[in-house]
């Protein structure tokens, strides 16, 4: 959220706006009370700026539709105070979703931390007896195949025997082989499987159980921010001063919808000629009056410009132009609310004495 001096319809650059009518600030920056009027001998110095208080923009973290609004302009606020609601029902599914699949994933770790259960195990060993079994039946089936294929070439060497037996023959050592080849494969998985299960989880397998586990945390926990994030709060005490949106609208991220001007902390521009600065002295005491009369409200000076300002050029003398001030800020106690955002002030400042 930004924080920026108010300026409505009181303050011009350069000068000021009374009435509609301009009022250029080399003309009413300095009245000298007492003394010559090039204001260096001077008691005190007239200066008249405006009243600017503390804008807060306030502006949700998260997007969605805004289904209500508590505040309306005007409205006083103090700090933490509920403004309006957002709509957070896709962020609600959204985290039953990463609740089930934190779920989901911390089971998985689990199982690998427990290792393999014994019944898990005697499977595993099974499978193994069994493939080795295998191994054995093929390669008897093998040896076999090849005692016929040699019985057959000894009878067709003789011609006592064909060449179709012959062929048949050494088929079934091919095939046998093939299968033998087969059932040592199966046979070397099981035994590797069975080892793995023996064994327990490799710390890398462990490593990215654990890692599924942490993401889904942090995602419930971003998901949790965004439903906090749906109340949208007063950052800071004052009133309301202008609403940017209305229920049932859309709401961007981070762009305001309400501006919060905190009164109680005002504090008053005002403009001096050059002359009169080396003469003021930060922390004393000012009384800041406005056009409407009465009691003043009381501050301090708190701020001297280092940089000269030149008066309008719309002003209509050269002499006028030529003329240049500097902007000092008196810090008041407004609680009162005394002053407004944007409120032609004067103020009397005295001046040390000429060393």
């Amino acid at each position: 959220m930004r924080h920026s001096g108010l300026c409505r319809g009181g303050l011009c650059r350069g000068g000021f706006c009374r009435g509609g009518l301009y009022w250029p600030i080399g003309m009413v920056a300095l009245l000298a009370l007492a003394g010559c009027g090039n204001g260096e001998s001077a008691d005190a110095v007239e200066a008249a700026g405006q009243a600017e208080a503390t804008e807060v923009r306030v502006a949700p973290e998260v997007g969605g539709r805004l289904i209500s609004l508590e505040v309306d302009e005007g409205s006083r606020v103090e700090k933490g105070d509920l403004l309006g609601t957002l709509d957070t029902r896709d962020t609600e599914l959204a985290q039953a979703r990463a609740r089930a699949d934190r779920e989901a994933a911390a089971a998985a770790l689990a199982l690998l931390r427990a290792g393999a259960r014994p019944e898990e195990i005697r499977e595993a060993e099974a499978q193994v007896a069994a493939a080795e079994a295998q191994v054995q039946a093929a390669r008897a089936e093998l040896n076999s195949a090849q005692q016929d294929l040699e019985r057959f070439e000894r009878l067709l060497e003789a011609r006592a025997g064909s060449r179709k037996q012959r062929d048949d023959a050494a088929t079934r050592v091919e095939v046998g082989q093939e299968n033998v080849k087969h059932a040592g494969e199966q046979a070397r998985s099981a035994r590797e499987t069975l080892a793995r299960i023996r064994s327990g989880a490799r710390r890398e397998e462990l490593a990215q159980a654990r890692a599924r586990v942490a993401a889904m945390d942090a995602q419930i926990a971003t998901l949790e921010k965004q439903l906090g994030d749906a109340r949208v709060v007063a950052p800071a005490a004052g009133i309301v001063t202008d609403k940017l949106i209305e229920e049932g609208e859309m709401v961007a991220p981070r762009v305001p919808i309400l501006v919060i001007t905190d009164l109680d902390r005002a504090w008053a521009n005002l403009y001096v000629p050059e002359p009169s600065v080396p003469r003021l002295r930060i922390g004393q005491s000012v009384t800041v009056r406005t056009d409407a009369g009465g009691r003043g409200v009381e501050g301090r000076l708190t701020y001297i410009s280092p940089n000269a300002e030149f008066t309008p050029r719309n002003v209509q003398t050269a002499e006028e132009r030529s003329k240049q001030v500097y902007r000092i800020k008196v810090t008041v106690d407004n609680r009162e609310g005394v002053l407004k955002a944007g409120m032609p002030v004067q103020a009397t400042l005295a001046l040390a004495p000429v060393q």
